[in-house]
């Protein structure tokens, strides 16, 4: 009973700031201005088909940049020192310090037209590049501020993997090769999913990223679903519609995650 009672806060916090706000988006999402019952709000999001594709497009990108890049890292790492686990895990993390629009501005100062990177490369003759407002930004800034939750789940599958085990088959006369095919990798898969979770997500629902490093030019759902609720096309029933079929989407992504996952846990290695 004294664990129940504990419980009780949790639960009236997820009620209050999960449930509920799920439960008025559904309504508004299935309801039109009058009250009554319509699915005209779904229908009138044929016309935002192209903000969908560009969405998950540009999330899926920034997805498998952050796993080439952040598969390397974090095998390296987990290979070193624990001093250089600690320092390593400090300077990842440090930058997550840092307000998000804060990093996000930063990186729209330099890659405007007359910005540090334009500078550099005027010093050498070329450009100025036009890398501002484009959707090149808008995936760097997502790989950018979404790589530490690529790096940090596979550090820490690899990190943990057992050394006898690998011992045991460089004792069987597997090679380094074969011996990330075939034990590093298969055990470390469940970081990766992990990894790409915590990457997609945010980025596919990101809007903070594509207004200021994207502009007007490129509309993705986080910045239409905002333009339903506080922009000019204020229309919160379509916008519910959007965030409902997207949150839908997202869940359906996450559970072929998990399956893929579950399947992983049973990899027989040697």
């Amino acid at each position: 009973m004294k664990s129940k009672a504990i419980a009780f806060p949790y639960v009236g916090w997820m009620a209050l700031f999960v449930v509920a706000p799920l439960v008025i988006i559904t309504v508004y999402a299935f309801t039109s201005d009058a009250g009554g019952f319509t699915l005209a709000n779904f229908q009138d999001m044929a016309q935002y088909t192209a903000a969908f594709g560009r969405s998950f497009l540009l999330a899926a990108i920034a997805t498998v940049i952050c796993v080439l890049i952040g598969y390397p890292l974090a095998y390296f790492l987990a290979r070193e020192t624990s001093w250089v686990h600690r320092m390593a895990t400090m300077l990842i993390m440090l930058p997550m310090w840092m307000n998000f629009l804060l990093r996000t501005y930063s990186w729209k100062f330099l890659l405007e037209r007359n910005g540090l990177i334009n500078t550099l490369f005027g010093l050498f003759g070329v450009g100025p590049f036009q890398m501002i407002d484009t959707q090149g930004a808008i995936v760097l800034g997502m790989v950018y501020n979404f790589l530490p939750y690529m790096v940090l789940p596979i550090f820490s599958v690899i990190e943990k993997i057992d050394p006898k085990v690998i011992e045991a088959a460089q004792d069987l006369g597997a090679n380094d090769r074969t011996v990330f095919r075939r034990i590093v990798f298969p055990l470390s898969l469940t970081g990766v999913l992990s990894g790409i979770t915590m990457v997609f997500i945010p980025s596919v629902s990101t809007f903070a990223i594509s207004r200021l490093l994207g502009g007007s030019k490129t509309l993705l759902l986080g910045n239409l679903i905002d333009m339903q609720f506080l922009g000019s096309a204020y229309n919160p029933h379509l916008g519910s519609a959007i965030s409902l079929v997207m949150m839908v989407i997202v869940l359906v992504c996450m559970a072929v995650m998990n399956r893929f996952g579950e399947g992983e846990e049973g990899v027989t290695v040697l």
